[in-house]
């Protein structure tokens, strides 16, 4: 059974590759420090059971990364091993596509619990955050009056809570590429962030406090 760990920290890879074979579990821990590392031993390897996923890979949005992971390879579990938790990131981690959040300040046997529990195929975030319903589309109710958008930045945002890069919103949509960046700057006005990363940690924020978004 293999395991894949995307991190840019040798250490962390090292480490990892050392404490899960100790499990009990005849696993083999494969490495990644890069999206295009990653990928290549996605598409070299299709029994990959797991996959740990660090958000703060260098030249990479990492709930970006997390979502475009989930929608190529809808059948891969995905854990995120973050130094980031705080509960904006760890809701947008799972509405993006984790099935669990491990924090990198977790002791080893949290880690190693939350592994086994995702390899018998149940679902778990950090001990001390529920996950919270996932809709099918997040941003489906959000009322464009509500935020001073358009109909159709309504649409844009919708693709942008599901990880779609502009490219594909341009397909999905029709759009020329500079219309949906002219969106897109609408959007993250409105939202009052900086990032398409914050744009989703903000739905999933409106979505817990029951502002503006479907439960």
């Amino acid at each position: 059974m293999n395991i894949l760990v995307v991190d840019d920290h040798p250490l962390v890879q090292q480490a990892l590759s050392q404490l899960l074979p100790q499990t009990g579990r005849p696993l083999t821990v494969l490495g990644a420090a890069t999206r295009e590392e990653a990928y290549a031993v996605l598409a070299a390897r299709a029994e990959i059971a797991l996959c740990l996923l660090d958000l703060a890979l260098p030249g990479t949005r990492g709930l970006e990364l997390l979502a475009a992971m989930h929608r190529d390879h809808p059948r891969l579990r995905i854990a995120v091993l973050s130094a980031t938790h705080d509960r904006a990131t760890v809701e947008a981690a799972l509405r993006a596509g984790a099935q669990a959040f491990i924090a990198k300040t977790a002791c080893a046997q949290t880690l190693v619990d939350t592994v086994h529990r995702l390899l018998d195929g149940r679902v778990c975030a950090m001990p001390e955050i529920a996950r919270p319903p996932v809709p099918h589309d997040p941003a489906m109710g959000i009322l464009p009056e509500s935020l001073g958008l358009t109909r159709r930045q309504s649409d844009v945002l919708r693709l942008l809570a599901q990880g779609k890069p502009n490219k594909l919103i341009c397909r999905d949509l029709k759009l020329s590429e500079g219309t949906v960046k002219v969106h897109v700057s609408a959007i993250l006005k409105a939202l009052n962030v900086h990032s398409r990363a914050q744009v989703i940690a903000e739905i999933a924020r409106r979505s817990a406090a029951g502002n503006g978004l479907p439960h």
